[in-house]
C-alpha cells in the first residue's frame, strides 16, 4: 500500500509538528524548573500561562477568521466544559508543583504512567477492555516508575504524587477534549482558548488569597534586577506554554488518542534529555534504567494498543467467510473474491448533542488519511 500525494503531505506535517512540539515543551520546562528554583509560586506560574492562552489565542482565532462557538447549550457547557476548565487548571498546578519539588528527568518519567490511568479511567468512565498484552505492556512502566523512584537522589514524596495527579487528570482531560471536539463541533483552538479562560477567571480569587498576599510581603523578589529578571522568565514561560498548548492542540485534532499518546511518550524522552543536559541534575546508572525502562514500557502499551485496535477493525471491517457462501469462493466463475477484500478505513461518522451529524476523525492511527489498497 503506497501513500499518495496528500497522505505524504499530511505525514511530513504531522512530524514537523511532533519536532516543533518537541523543541517548545523541552525549553518551557527548563525555563520553568529554572524559574521555581528561587521564585516559588508554582499558582503564579499556573496563572501566568492561563493568562497567556488568554491573551495570545483571541488574535489568532481572529486571523483565522475562527468563528466563536456559539450554538453550545448551557447544559453541555456546565457538565463538560466547566469541569474541563477545572481540569485544565489543576493539571497545570499540580504539573509546576511537580517540576518544583523533584528534577524534571523524574518528573516526567513518573508522568510516563500516562497509559495507566488510561487504561484504569478507559475502564471505569468508557467500560473499555483491553487485551492481555495491553495488560502486560504496563508491567515495564511500573517497574521502571518503580526503580527511578527508588533510586532518586532527589526524592520527594510531594513532587511524586504532584506528577501522578497531574497526569491522571490529564488522562482523563484527553479522553473528553477529544469527545468534545467530536461532539460540538468546536474548533480545537477555540476550545483551548475557551478551557483557558474559563480556567483563568475561576481560579484567580484563589491566586489572590494565596499567592499575591505572599508576593506583595515578598522583600527579595521586587528589588530592580531581580524583579525585571522574574518577570522576563514568567513572560517567557507564558508565551512558550501557550506555543505548547497550541501545537499540542493541533496535533490531538490531527491524529487519534492513540497516535497522541505515542506523540507525547516521544516528547517525555526530549524533555528528560533536555533535563539531563541542560540541568545537569544528578543521577545514577540504575536511575536513567529505571527511566529507560518506562519509556520503554510507553512504546510496548502504544504497539499492544495498536494491534489490538487492527485486530478489532479488521473483525468489524471484513465480512465473515463461510465455506457455504459461494459468493465469497468464487461459485462457478473461479473468483476468490475473499482474496479481493481489502479494509479501507473510513471517517467515522458522529452525531453532536445538537442532532447534527459531522464526519470527524478516523478508524485508523492518522486522522484524516483514507488508507485505500
Amino acid at each position: 500500500m503506497s501513500l499518495t500525494l496528500a497522505e505524504k503531505k499530511e505525514f511530513v506535517k504531522l512530524v514537523c509538528l511532533c519536532l516543533l512540539w518537541y523543541a517548545i515543551s523541552s525549553v518551557n520546562n527548563v525555563v520553568g524548573k529554572t524559574l521555581l528554583n528561587y521564585f516559588p509560586y508554582p499558582n503564579t506560574l499556573s496563572m501566568v500561562q492561563l493568562l497567556s492562552i488568554t491573551v495570545y489565542s483571541e488574535p489568532i482565532l481572529r486571523c483565522l477568521r475562527i468563528r466563536p462557538h456559539s450554538d453550545m447549550s448551557w447544559s453541555y457547557y456546565v457538565s463538560v466544559i466547566v469541569p474541563l476548565a477545572t481540569g485544565k487548571f489543576l493539571a497545570v498546578l499540580f504539573s509546576h508543583i511537580s517540576i518544583w519539588k523533584v528534577p524534571l528527568s523524574y518528573a516526567h518519567t513518573v508522568k510516563a504512567t500516562m497509559p495507566i490511568f488510561t487504561v484504569i479511567f478507559g475502564r471505569v468512565l468508557l467500560g473499555e477492555r483491553q487485551t492481555f498484552s495491553v495488560y502486560c505492556s504496563l508491567i515495564p512502566i511500573v517497574v521502571g516508575v518503580g526503580i527511578a523512584t527508588i533510586t532518586e537522589l532527589s526524592f520527594d514524596i510531594i513532587g511524586l504524587l504532584s506528577a501522578l495527579t497531574s497526569i491522571a487528570v490529564y488522562s482523563v482531560m484527553q479522553l473528553f477534549s477529544k469527545k468534545t471536539m467530536k461532539d460540538t463541533g468546536i474548533h480545537h483552538l477555540r476550545l483551548l482558548l475557551v478551557l483557558g479562560r474559563l480556567a483563568f477567571f475561576m481560579f484567580l480569587p484563589f491566586w489572590v488569597m494565596f499567592d499575591l498576599r505572599k508576593l506583595m510581603v515578598a522583600d527579595d523578589l521586587v528589588r530592580g534586577d531581580s524583579v525585571f529578571f522574574t518577570l522576563m522568565l514568567l513572560a517567557t514561560d507564558g508565551f512558550l506554554n501557550w506555543m505548547q498548548n497550541l501545537v499540542a492542540f493541533t496535533v490531538l485534532h490531527l491524529v487519534t488518542p492513540l497516535t497522541y499518546a505515542v506523540c507525547n511518550a516521544t516528547k517525555r524522552v526530549s524533555v528528560i534529555s533536555a533535563s539531563l543536559l541542560f540541568m545537569r541534575n544528578p543521577v545514577t546508572v540504575t536511575n536513567v534504567v529505571g527511566m529507560l525502562l518506562a519509556i520503554a514500557g510507553v512504546f510496548m502499551y502504544n504497539k499492544a494498543k495498536y494491534e489490538a485496535n487492527l485486530r478489532r477493525r479488521q473483525e468489524a471491517i471484513l465480512p465473515m467467510v463461510t465455506k457455504g457462501n459461494p459468493l465469497l469462493h468464487g461459485g462457478t466463475i473461479g473468483i476468490d473474491w475473499a482474496d479481493k477484500i481489502s479494509p479501507v478505513y473510513q471517517p467515522l461518522h458522529h452525531v453532536n448533542h445538537h442532532g447534527h451529524g459531522h464526519a470527524n476523525g478516523y478508524s485508523n492511527g492518522f486522522a484524516r488519511t483514507v488508507m485505500a489498497a
